[in-house]
């Protein structure tokens, strides 16, 4: 029933579609690239239609991402107090930007002490990952903001989940089989979304991010040098200076993979700083962790 309610609606949504473009009078000139992503983007939203029709319930959805991230956090090794400090820090920004999100679900944020992954990962249920090497490239608390407000919006709109449930159809098992979909490795997690759902993540990442008193400029902060290390290290391959090693450009390179190019997310983040009249003068809260390193028997 619920596949022939998803077809119905696909079909619904594909003849409104033909006969507004044959209706729709337009005198401006459309470029090819533009006819070409529209229709890239049109065709990601029917293929994520079906999963409204049978997406999982909150509660299945937090116990398949309880699951994969313990067994993501059996394989890292034991922190140091230096590194539990910092997961401390990233909980506490990561709690009040998770606080003004949609769903009301416990997000939890947990550090990767690696400093050549210079990324970060969303989980179903509000588990967020960040890889050491993307903390050492931030430089203010309203960047890491946005980083961690990006990814609590993979969660927040279902991109997560949704992931979980076509993994599920394409390995043709129940998605409530937390043993099955428990098999998902990392990597996945770390290949990004759709076009469309990175910038819906950036878009509303922003907004959490400022809702909880984080300046925008802080994401204009982190997307500007990116931008520039994406032309000078990535496009052109250009020799590294001291500030980049050649594992660092790896992961570089790795990140802009997954993500739209940073030109166009700092682009779209300028329109939504304009749009919702975001205030760009509160001041940048520095980044800072501190930790006491104390022995037992003192």
């Amino acid at each position: 029933m619920k596949r022939a309610l998803a077809l119905v609606a696909i079909l619904l949504v594909a003849g409104a579609s033909l006969y507004f473009a044959q209706h729709r009078k337009r005198e401006d000139a459309v470029s090819v690239n533009a006819v070409v992503n529209a229709a890239a983007d049109w065709q990601s939203d029917l293929s994520r239609a079906p999963m409204h029709f049978t997406r999982l319930s909150d509660d299945q959805e937090v116990r398949i991402g309880d699951e994969l991230a313990q067994q993501y956090l059996a394989a890292q090794p034991a922190q140091t107090a230096e590194m539990a400090a910092m997961e401390r820090y990233v909980n506490e920004v990561g709690g009040r930007v998770a606080a003004h999100a949609r769903r009301k679900l416990a997000f939890r944020f947990h550090l990767i002490p690696n400093a050549n992954m210079i990324n970060a990962f969303a989980l179903p249920g509000g588990h967020i990952f960040v890889g050491q090497g993307l903390l050492d490239r931030v430089t203010s608390e309203d960047e890491l903001a946005f980083v961690l407000g990006h990814e609590i919006e993979h969660v927040d709109h279902y991109h997560a989940v949704e992931r979980v449930q076509i993994e599920a159809q394409l390995k043709n098992v129940n998605p409530e089989i937390v043993a099955a979909i428990a098999q998902i490795p990392m990597s996945l997690w770390q290949a990004g979304y759709s076009k469309e759902q990175e910038f819906e993540a950036d878009r509303e990442g922003l907004r959490v991010a400022d809702a909880a008193g984080y300046s925008p400029q802080g994401a204009i902060n982190l997307l500007e040098p990116w931008n520039k290390l994406h032309s000078e290290y990535v496009i052109h391959r250009d020799a590294p200076t001291g500030e980049l090693s050649h594992l660092a450009i790896d992961g570089l390179s790795g990140y802009f993979r997954t993500h739209p190019l940073p030109s166009e997310r700092l682009e779209q983040v300028r329109e939504v700083i304009a749009q919702d009249h975001l205030d760009m003068n509160q001041p940048l809260k520095p980044f800072h962790v501190e930790y006491e390193v104390t022995s037992e028997g003192r």
